[in-house]
């Protein structure tokens, strides 16, 4: 029985508890307790070897388990196509791994009756890569995060585009050597990897430790049993990264970085952790703790547990003395179990984490320390957030008493021309990106992301939905999550929930995304309710969702989630009206929002002509769309079949204030499933490309989300060769409610702004070389002016840097703009000119890119052509000094950028 509803849809008790703030997780090595006991948390990045393909005359079965035998497939399946059926698969008499693999989800199994037996032996543990002997001397030396795929070359032929036309599938070996001295002897030493793409199995000294298959999400491994304290240990990890896995680029390898955790046998349970805030107010909040202590020895332990909590300044770093504690409560552990641990606190006059810019996103930090015979065996850090969130279904999403419309997008995990491998520097320039358009939620999109990058949204504070699956038991493409999810789905399920509930980000779970069973009627609502419950055990303070692009109200599926999420349905599916009224109708109490929205396409800079005199349509040879050059306009005015322009969303909502907000379709381009030319190598729904460059869409986005920001935007470009006399259509993007346009002086009309109107329109303007100007007027008042110029020929390099100073730890990242501009210094909006780059100084180029969707150049190049005007160069320090990158082009003055790598700040 769900029990009775209260205002916003949801459970009597889960209703009470969305009012509760929480908080974010471990991100950094706690501090030590007294010798022979504490914790280490030390990331291995350095020094590992890397190697594709098994061994030749390989005689044993590394498989986690028997696949569907699947023919290469067609490229370009429709995106919102609907899923299918798993494949029956044939295993009598296999002997793969995964009985093995699948207790390392025991502790993530409730039920101890359906937690699994591991067999004995080893498998594996013959094979020559896992062996402490073997000569890995010839194998490639890495750093991680590494993704196996991203350096190319693009397959140019065959079906490849939906996966990033980058050879992401296929085995990978990764070799570590950890020296484990032997004053770890009796030490609980642990394994965890925060990202392996996928289906990972590990072995430590030639023993088989266990693994994990679904790539996206972060897990732990008990090396204990099988370390050798007082010498070399050999660590040795398998990936086996299927084909026909992803319908877009997932990459390859290990992707996100891996700890190496030791600890007292006494210590905080893996994500042991959970603070949770109620009566939130500006006088007081209250704290609760939630603590797992493991005992992994063979005594009785008395242990005694104390917490203080203290501000932390906007770098994450402890302000003061404590500001709350929570007295010292001793209780016993039985060996080799574990207790729980629960108390309170009260802090008064909290600072409170919001979203910027009307709140700030202010955090704490619980420390707690634990006991045992009067001496420390852990001490365990918890940052967390106090922030007050509800779900109103008349206002939407209210945070600490104040209205947030969700101005959100949505992002795939891969970071541009770095592919895969996570990059905490790369990940803010994004997040700085899209704040700069006035995003204030970001939905990961669809899966886990990295545990930095969740505390980046934390930091910055970004709302967030946290979704974990994109398949249930119905698959999209023929070797995806649906193969495991029978198996797996409680346990990924449960680690994503622990490993992310203390973030105050996160403020609503998603556990699917378009999955197939919206179309299987009460068999599917019945896998929603399981999912749902097991959110609610874990995390009873946020509600649950599930991304929905084809069930209707009246279907089973909506009534088992708490918020109702709608992929393109808002605006309307094809020939499918709008259903914001509809899902209104039948679900009053719950709160609407689009979570995915628009899928509006666009190459940045390239203009086609004729210029669509609708608002919105799909993308067609002639009509927004070039199958020779594989662009399509950037009017921004033509989007995928299933969805519309900004300015026909932007009706959609307006025409319905209940619905609290929208994620658009997405944030930035990302690798693969290049709708509509599947011969590219990355898409084209983004609102900035993959470079990092704004298209036009912008600010479109920017002149709704950031209303009272004074800025006019003109589009396209004002420099025309050959259309002379030619109707080339002039559109303006402002949030003034009034415009006139100028060519070379002329008014071109004075346009009021029409109701459900967001754009200025003059659709008959005559190209002639010179200026094109706007003018524009707010309330009758002067609002912004904004002009387009006419550029002569490229003439030089402009070399612009994100940021001059990098820290030299061999992880930060500077990006530089590559402008092709005229002799005056305006930019040659047309310009491809052949770029060359190279450094001076103790710094590397990392890769290339220019933001061209059809750009097949390998993203390590030093030579990149630009595209429309633009290029970018990625930097890295190797060690401290002054870095100089250089930009040339033929016949062009050089452009130079200069870096200062500094000693890491700690």
């Amino acid at each position: 029985m769900r029990g009775n509803r209260l205002k916003g849809g949801v459970p009597a008790l889960a209703q009470a508890c969305f009012a509760l703030a929480i908080g974010w997780l471990l991100i950094a090595s706690p501090a030590l307790g007294q010798a022979g006991g504490g914790r280490e948390r030390i990331r291995i990045s350095d020094d590992w070897r890397f190697a594709r393909g098994d061994p030749a005359g390989l005689s044993v079965d590394l498989r986690y388990d028997v696949r569907p035998k699947v023919e290469r497939t067609a490229d370009g399946r429709i995106a919102d196509a609907e899923p299918e059926e798993a494949a029956a698969v044939r295993r009598a008499g296999a002997k793969v791994l995964k009985p093995w693999i699948l207790p390392t989800a025991n502790p993530f199994i409730a039920d101890p009756a359906k937690r699994h037996v591991r067999p004995a032996g080893h498998p594996g543990g013959d094979v020559s890569y896992v062996q402490p002997g073997f000569d890995d001397s010839a194998w490639q030396r890495v750093t991680l995060p590494h993704d196996w795929a991203i350096e190319g070359p693009f397959l140019e032929e065959g079906p490849y585009g939906g996966m990033g036309r980058l050879k992401s599938w296929g085995i990978g070996w990764y070799r570590k050597a950890l020296d484990i001295p032997a004053s770890d002897a009796g030490r609980s030493i642990f394994l965890d990897v925060e990202g392996a793409m996928a289906y990972a199995t590990v072995w430590l000294n030639g023993k088989l430790v266990g693994g994990w298959p679904y790539g996206y999400n972060s897990w732990r491994l008990d090396l204990t049993p099988y370390v050798a304290p007082g010498g070399r240990n050999q660590l040795a990890v398998r990936l086996d990264n299927p084909p026909e896995s992803s319908r877009w680029y997932p990459g390859g390898g290990l992707y996100r970085d891996v700890w190496l955790v030791k600890a007292d046998p006494i210590h905080v349970g893996h994500w042991g952790s959970f603070v949770t805030t109620s009566e939130v107010s500006a006088a007081s909040a209250r704290v609760d703790l939630a603590l797992k202590i493991d005992n992994r020895s063979d005594r009785e332990a008395a242990v005694e547990v104390e917490s203080r909590i203290y501000a932390l300044d906007e770098n994450g770093l402890r302000i003061g003395k404590p500001v709350a504690r929570i007295a010292p409560v001793s209780l016993p552990i039985a060996p080799n179990a574990d207790a729980r641990f629960a108390g309170s606190a009260r802090i008064a006059k909290p600072r409170l984490w919001g979203p910027p810019p009307t709140q700030q996103p202010n955090r704490y930090v619980m420390v707690s320390t634990v006991r045992s015979n009067e001496r420390v065996v852990d001490r365990y850090e918890t940052p967390f957030g106090i922030r007050d969130v509800r779900f109103d279904p008349d206002r939407g999403v209210v945070v600490n008493g104040e209205h947030i419309r969700l101005n959100g997008v949505n992002n795939h995990h891969d970071l541009g021309a770095i592919g895969a491998a996570f990059n905490a520097r790369a990940a803010e320039r994004q997040l700085e990106i899209l704040r700069e358009m006035g995003v204030n939620a970001i939905r990961m999109s669809h899966n886990p992301p990295a545990p930095e990058l969740l505390e980046l949204t934390d930091r910055m504070g970004f709302l967030v939905i946290d979704e974990v699956f994109d398949v249930w038991e119905r698959k999209k493409t023929p070797l995806d999550f649906h193969l495991i999810f029978p198996d797996w789905h409680e346990a990924d399920l449960r680690s994503m929930l622990r490993r992310d509930r203390n973030h105050p980000s996160v403020i609503l779970w998603s556990i699917g995304n378009e999955v197939g069973e919206q179309y299987t009627g009460e068999d599917g609502a019945k896998i929603a309710r399981r999912l749902v419950s097991i959110v609610r055990e874990e995390d009873p303070t946020r509600p649950t969702t599930t991304a929905m692009n084809y069930a209707r109200p009246e279907m089973p599926l909506p009534a088992e989630v708490d918020v109702i999420n709608i992929n393109y349905q808002g605006a309307g599916v094809r020939t499918l009206p709008g259903q914001y009224a509809a899902f209104r109708a039948k679900f009053p109490d719950k709160v609407i929002f689009e979570s995915e929205s628009a899928s509006t396409l666009s190459s940045r800079g390239e203009f086609l002509f004729p210029v669509s005199g609708s608002v919105s349509g799909p993308v067609r040879p002639g009509s927004g769309g070039d199958p020779e050059t594989r662009h399509v306009s950037a009017y921004e005015l033509h989007s995928a079949d299933f969805g519309s322009s900004p300015d026909r969303e932007f009706s959609a909502q307006d025409q319905h204030p209940f619905v609290a907000g929208e994620f658009v379709w997405t944030g930035f381009d990302y690798l693969g499933e290049p709708t509509p030319y599947y011969s590219s190598r990355s898409s084209y729904s983004g609102i900035v490309d993959l470079a990092g460059f704004p298209k036009d869409r912008f600010y479109l986005y920017q002149s709704r989300w950031r209303p009272d920001l004074k800025f006019a935007h003109i589009l396209p470009h004002w420099t025309w060769p050959g259309r002379e006399g030619e109707v080339t259509p002039v559109h303006v993007f402002s949030s003034a409610d009034e415009a006139e346009l100028f060519v070379n002086g002329k008014s071109q009309g004075r346009i009021k702004r029409a109701p459900f109107a967001y754009r200025f329109r003059w659709d008959y303007v005559t190209y002639e070389p010179g200026e094109v100007k706007v003018v524009t007027w707010k309330d009758g008042e002067p609002w912004a002016t904004a002009t387009k110029t006419t550029a002569g020929p490229a003439a030089k390099l402009s070399a612009t840097v994100d940021r001059s100073r990098i820290d030299a730890d061999g992880r930060d990242l500077a990006f530089v703009t590559i402008d092709v501009v005229d002799a005056e210094g305006r930019i040659a909006p047309r310009s491809d000119a052949m770029i060359r780059f190279r450094i001076e100084g103790p710094g590397e180029l990392v890769a290339t890119d220019n933001g061209d969707p059809t750009d097949m150049t390998a993203f390590p190049s030093a030579r990149r052509a630009a595209f429309n005007g633009k290029a970018l160069a990625i930097v890295r320090a190797k060690t401290p000094g002054r870095i100089t990158l250089i930009a040339e082009a033929e016949g062009m003055t050089a452009g130079r950028a200069s870096i200062t790598a500094a000693a890491a700040r700690r």
